[in-house]
């Protein structure tokens, strides 16, 4: 595990891809009294540097910095906001490019949360229609895991048993398990990015981990070659994730 500062709290870096559960996570560490968290911090430099056309493209741009370097200085500043001792990053796999210097996030305690690529693939084309393999970020998760280590979680494991997976992804980060991370208010945040309105529906009308439901998800035709390229990432990071 990376070592932090003494007196600079804890930070971790929650890596994911898109419809992975990744903002019932983020709610979840937001619901601790000694957490802040980051919704998505390189969103706005990822769209920069590709130009992709996402919905609310110019509000991320205008919400957030657009250079790397200024992402990460705001990520591992000293000291984290007055009143917390853990500060959680949502972050998106896809959204760090190659020209980002991963070192300059040793310090941070990364983790890793996975998904059925069905179940994805599912989601996602509800949502934004035909994803590539770089916009579901597996490619890069399994890279960034070989790079930092660190605790797996999958999405129907916290689903199912969202008690005992949270407590030992807490004990894996080396920080105490908290109870108030089973339950949230409905509604947005002042943390949600300004995206949440494109994304967040389902979350906005939550209070708590929904039970999986079966595992029947309807993959359009035209993905199930992606969902086959998606699978042998998703089974490697898969072999290492915490269990009930």
């Amino acid at each position: 595990m990376a070592t932090t500062p003494s007196g600079a709290g804890v930070r971790i870096a929650m890596w994911s891809g898109p419809r992975t559960v990744s903002t019932a996570l983020m709610r979840s560490w937001g619901s601790r009294s000694d957490c802040h968290v980051v919704d998505e911090p390189f969103y706005a430099y990822y769209l920069h540097r590709t130009g992709l056309r996402h919905p609310g493209r110019q509000e991320i741009l205008a919400a957030q910095p657009d250079d790397w370097r200024d992402v990460v200085t705001a990520l591992t500043a000293e000291p984290l906001p007055s009143g917390w001792s853990i500060s959680y990053q949502k972050q998106m796999a896809h959204h760090v490019l190659p020209e980002v210097d991963l070192s300059t996030m040793d310090g941070l305690r990364h983790a890793f949360l996975i998904r059925q690529p069905d179940e994805v693939l599912a989601s996602y084309a509800k949502v934004r229609g035909r994803p590539t393999l770089a916009d579901l970020g597996l490619p890069q998760q399994l890279a960034l895991f070989e790079r930092f280590g660190g605790p797996v979680v999958d999405a129907r494991d916290l689903l199912r048993a969202p008690e005992a997976i949270l407590g030992r992804l807490c004990a894996a980060l080396g920080v105490p398990y908290d109870p108030a991370m089973l339950t949230w208010k409905p509604g947005p945040r002042a943390t949600d990015g300004v995206w949440g309105e494109h994304w967040y529906g389902t979350v906005w009308a939550s209070t708590g981990f929904a039970r999986p439901r079966p595992s029947t998800a309807d993959v359009p035709v035209e993905l199930h070659a992606l969902s086959q390229q998606c699978r042998a990432y998703y089974e490697t990071l898969a072999e290492h994730r915490l269990t009930a």
